[in-house]
């Protein structure tokens, strides 16, 4: 009898289990990666813009200096608002991305609450920012708005603003919310969304952009309450633990075309071994020691180095001042021409290779026929170079002309820097 007893209470305890409510909660995915193509667009062929992408670049790092006063043409506007939480939800494919005039900014369609924008994805910064309806018409102009009024998942977050402010005064500003963002079919629910209501003449100006996708760490984020900085995740940070591996890899070629991949280190891209470094995130940035360089393989110490981080939203290779006079020195007929706000030369001349060092144990080396950024004159005499000086502004920024040499892998992880070089093209 009591073996009945225990047989009956044990299959009522079971029936009670299977009867029970259970907790909903998110279906979990089987992790993944994806990819976000960048191709040329042949509407916008390099140009004469070195002054532009020297321009951008001093502006986004607050490089002071005579570059910066003689190029000055941005009004900012003001204005405050809004923040948010996060889920994520995981999917895969592929997003198409058209790049901005002279490979200033390379851009990819981002779905925000069932609306496109084209955006810049940026691992100099950590700001999901885009036009908003918020803004005046003339402001909006060619631009994409999101209308947070058309969303059914955006969530207007109280008590919060952003606002970035550049090197010359220009910058954005607004509201944040959250909403769903989806890019290449990889879903974050309740992403921080910064909303601009206030925009600089400069970002007007810049139609082919509605805004970024910020890939740096999220202590950059510039999402505050009015009184202290409340740092928002980012996109990558969100769906990092969903992927086959917490890492985004950079793969460009020499004429800008190339391939940004979340989740995967493709092997084939590079030759030899990887080479990792530590990052130092304090700041928020890809940053690591770059203590050297070489030209044609002659090996330099640079012993007043500035620490340099890795950008994919640059385009230019933004070394200290004494590195690019030395590498210019070796390049005939160069010349830093306040003009044009940095180092030309004649379109003929046969440029050296450079190297910059990734940490201690690791050169990265960009050949000197991938050097010229741009021709300066209709005539294509006079070029304006890839790597150009930082004026002493105390940061090394190494953008595309590095990156298409190398591949990069970015490891959020462990948070480090994986270097590879490309094959020769």
């Amino acid at each position: 009898m009591p073996s009945i007893r225990l047989f009956f209470l044990v299959t009522l305890l079971a029936a009670i289990v299977l009867a029970a409510p259970t907790k909903s909660k998110r279906t979990k995915l089987s992790k993944r990666s994806f990819k976000v193509p960048r191709s040329l667009n042949p509407k916008h062929p390099r140009g004469l813009n070195g002054m532009d992408a020297m321009r951008k670049v001093y502006m986004k790092y607050n490089f002071k200096g005579g570059f910066i006063a003689a190029t000055k043409n941005s009004e900012s506007e003001n204005s405050g608002a809004v923040i948010s939480a996060i889920n994520s939800t995981n999917g895969t494919g592929t997003v198409a991305a058209l790049p901005e005039e002279n490979a200033a900014l390379f851009l990819s369609p981002v779905n925000i609450g069932g609306q496109t924008l084209n955006l810049d994805f940026d691992s100099g910064s950590s700001d999901l920012w885009v036009f908003s309806t918020g803004l005046p018409q003339r402001a909006i102009g060619g631009h994409s708005a999101f209308d947070p009024q058309k969303s059914t998942s955006f969530k207007l977050m109280q008590g919060a603003q952003f606002s970035i402010t550049y090197g010359d005064n220009s910058g954005a500003a607004g509201l944040v919310g959250t909403d769903t963002v989806d890019i290449g079919g990889v879903v974050v629910e309740n992403q921080a969304v910064e909303l601009a209501t206030a925009v600089s003449r400069s970002f007007v100006q810049d139609t082919n952009t509605d805004g970024l996708v910020g890939l740096a760490f999220n202590q950059l984020n510039t999402v505050n309450n009015g009184v202290q900085k409340t740092p928002q995740k980012t996109f990558f940070d969100n769906v990092m633990n969903d992927l086959d591996l917490p890492v985004f890899t950079a793969d460009l070629d020499p004429d800008g075309t190339g391939v940004y991949e979340f989740g995967k280190i493709d092997t084939t891209k590079f030759t030899g071994e990887m080479a990792w470094i530590p990052v130092n995130s304090s700041s928020g940035f890809w940053q690591f020691d770059s203590a050297s360089f070489a030209i044609d393989g002659q090996v330099q110490d640079n012993p007043a180095a500035s620490p340099a981080i890795a950008d994919t939203g640059t385009s230019l290779l933004l070394v200290d001042q004494q590195v690019a006079d030395a590498y210019y020195s070796q390049v005939q007929g160069a010349e830093n021409n306040a003009q044009v706000g940095g180092f030309i030369y004649p379109c003929d001349t046969q440029l050296p290779d450079i190297s910059v060092a990734i940490g201690s144990d690791y050169m990265a080396t960009i050949p000197g026929n991938q050097i010229t950024f741009a021709a300066v004159d209709q005539a294509n005499t006079t070029c304006f170079g890839g790597v150009q000086g930082n004026g002493g502004a105390g940061l090394q920024i190494y953008g595309d002309t590095m990156f298409k040499s190398q591949f990069v892998a970015f490891n959020g992880g462990n948070q480090s820097l994986g270097f590879g070089a490309k094959p020769t093209q």
